[in-house]
C-alpha cells in the first residue's frame, strides 16, 4: 500500500495562537511608535512568513524599520511562548493521534513558524513523533509559494496527487494548489470558508471530529 501524505498547517488549524500573535505584533508596532494594526488585519496575515507578514501590514515603511518590528515581534512572542503555549484546537489532539496510526497516511507539516518555536510547540504536547516531515520558514520562502510542499513531497517520496493540504487560510491553499496537490480548508481558523473555497480548498471541515472523514471523501474522490 502506497500511503498518502497529510500536510498541516499549525497556526489557526492545530493551535489557537491569535492571542499570542496579536499581542505580539501589538508591542512591536507600538514599540517602534507606530499604530498597531487591527486584530482583523494581524489573523489577515497569519501563516505568512514573519517579514513577509510585517510587510504587508505596513508596506510604507522602509525596509529596516519593519526589520525592528520584526526583531520586536520575535522578543515579545518568545516572552509569551516561555509564559504558556498556545491551545490545541478541541479535538486535534485525538484526530492527529487516529490518522497517524492509519497506514495508509504519513503525516507532515508546513508552517510559517519557525523550526525553534515548531519543535517547543509539538514537544510541549507530546506529538513531535507523529509528523514525519516538518517544513519551517527558516527554510522556505513564504507561503503561498509552493516551497514547502515540494520539500515535503520530496522528502517522503509522495506523489503529487496522493498528498493534500490542510489549513485554515488562503495562503495554504493556494500553495497547495500551486504545488499540484489538494487543498482542504478548516472553518475554526482565521480566514472564512468562503475565501477557503475561492482560493482552492476542495472542502471546508468543520470540526477535529470530521478530519477523518473529509479524507476518505477526498481519496474516494480522486482515487
Amino acid at each position: 500500500m502506497i500511503p498518502r501524505l497529510v500536510i498541516f498547517d499549525v497556526d489557526g488549524t492545530l493551535v489557537d495562537s491569535q492571542r499570542q500573535i496579536h499581542t505580539s505584533m501589538t508591542e512591536a508596532f507600538l514599540l517602534r511608535g507606530h499604530v498597531a494594526p487591527e486584530l482583523a488585519a494581524v489573523l489577515a496575515i497569519v501563516g505568512l512568513s514573519l517579514p513577509e507578514a510585517v510587510a504587508r501590514l505596513a508596506p510604507d515603511l522602509p525596509e529596516a524599520e519593519r526589520g525592528d518590528i520584526v526583531a520586536g515581534y520575535k522578543a515579545t512572542f518568545n516572552g509569551l511562548r516561555a509564559a504558556g503555549i498556545a491551545p490545541l484546537y478541541p479535538g486535534i489532539a485525538g484526530a492527529l493521534q487516529a490518522l497517524a496510526a492509519r497506514d495508509d497516511l504519513l503525516l507532515g507539516v508546513a508552517t510559517g513558524k519557525s523550526r525553534r518555536g515548531l519543535v517547543h510547540l509539538l514537544q510541549a504536547y507530546g506529538i513531535e513523533h507523529l509528523f514525519v516531515t516538518r517544513q519551517v520558514a527558516d527554510d522556505h520562502p513564504s507561503k503561498p509559494h509552493p516551497s514547502m510542499v515540494l520539500a515535503a513531497l520530496a522528502e517522503t517520496g509522495i506523489a503529487p496527487q496522493d498528498a493534500v493540504m490542510i489549513g485554515d487560510t488562503t495562503f495554504d491553499m493556494e500553495m497547495a494548489r500551486a504545488a499540484g496537490i489538494a487543498a482542504l480548508g478548516v472553518a475554526w481558523g482565521y480566514h472564512p470558508a468562503d475565501a477557503l473555497l475561492a482560493a482552492g480548498a476542495g472542502d471546508v471541515i468543520a470540526s477535529a471530529d470530521d478530519l477523518a472523514l473529509a479524507l476518505d471523501a477526498l481519496w474516494g474522490a480522486v482515487a
